[in-house]
């Protein structure tokens, strides 16, 4: 990497920093009055303006971005959404410039975006109270050898699902979902012994949830597919302008009632986890056939 480009990361992140304390101050602010007034009629009204605040953040780093780097975001798909409508949206995980893709391309164009996450970041200071006043849904998922021991567990992931969500259920919001569980690497797919190519095997029991949670009010999947034809980047080689090309693939895929049931029922399982991995089998495919367009 190039001086130029050390010194084009370090001029990025400074505008991220320096945006991210200009605008912490309003969202903190309507943070704490959200825990103060936690059970008054204005909280409705505070998340309204916590999630335009921590929009309006998602705008300014991608004026930043577009005015310092040279990355051409290349988009296949519609970006014209019904904003009174909620979705759930499904991605590749390759590296942490994929959230920053996402939010650059559908910022302001779909409903403000909500992350499942550990439910150990609420304690990091700040940050957790941020994510917390922008509900944020936190997850405490328990492993298969848990619910082995204890079956009752498998339950309590789908009532805390069903709890996270019900404050979606007046407000459209889309969920984002890494059904990968992880960022691909080599030597997680070779671990896995993955079937696909250049996807790891996703994890199906947490959009099972999610749908079933929110009783059928979601029923748009966004099937978002990010392509790096220079190789997995870094996020310091992203803000360096070392990545020249992403490419964005976007398919609306219809969710029916079928697809909203109880996960615990094997037949259910089965058929949830068949229509997951064909979505998969066909990112996988639009993969390579990037791989090739971008190799000749």
């Amino acid at each position: 990497m190039s001086f130029v480009g050390h010194l084009r990361a370090l001029l990025s992140l400074s505008f991220f920093v320096l945006v991210t304390l200009v605008i912490g101050v309003p969202l903190m602010t309507l943070a704490l009055l959200k825990l103060l007034l936690y059970r008054s009629r204005w909280r409705p009204t505070l998340t309204r303006w916590l999630d335009k605040t921590a929009s309006a953040w998602i705008s300014c780093n991608n004026f930043h971005q577009r005015l310092l780097l040279p990355t051409r975001v290349n988009v296949d798909g519609s970006l014209e959404f019904a904003r009174r409508q909620w979705f759930m949206l499904v991605v590749n995980h390759q590296s942490w410039v994929d959230i920053l893709v996402i939010l650059r391309v559908l910022n302001r164009r779909v409903p403000y975006f909500k992350f499942f996450l550990k439910k150990s970041l609420v304690w990091i200071p700040v940050l957790g109270m941020a994510f917390w006043a922008l509900d944020f849904p936190f997850m405490r998922r328990h492993s298969k050898e848990q619910i082995a021991r204890d079956p009752s567990l498998a339950g309590k992931d789908l009532a805390t699902t069903r709890k996270q969500c019900e404050r979606y259920s007046n407000k459209p919001v889309t969920i984002i979902s890494y059904l990968e569980g992880t960022r691909f690497t080599p030597q997680k797919h070779a671990a896995q012994n993955s079937p696909y190519k250049h996807l790891l095997i996703p994890k199906a029991g947490g959009l099972a949830f999610t749908l079933a949670a929110m009783e059928g009010r979601i029923n748009t999947l966004l099937d978002v597919t990010i392509h790096f034809p220079e190789g997995r980047p870094t996020f310091w080689q992203y803000l360096a302008g070392d990545v020249k090309t992403i490419n964005v693939v976007i398919r609306q895929r219809p969710i029916d009632g079928s697809l909203s049931g109880d996960y615990g029922d094997s037949e259910f399982r089965a058929y949830f986890q068949q229509w997951v991995n064909t979505i998969w089998q066909e990112k996988d495919e639009l993969l390579q056939r990037l791989e090739q367009s971008a190799n000749r």
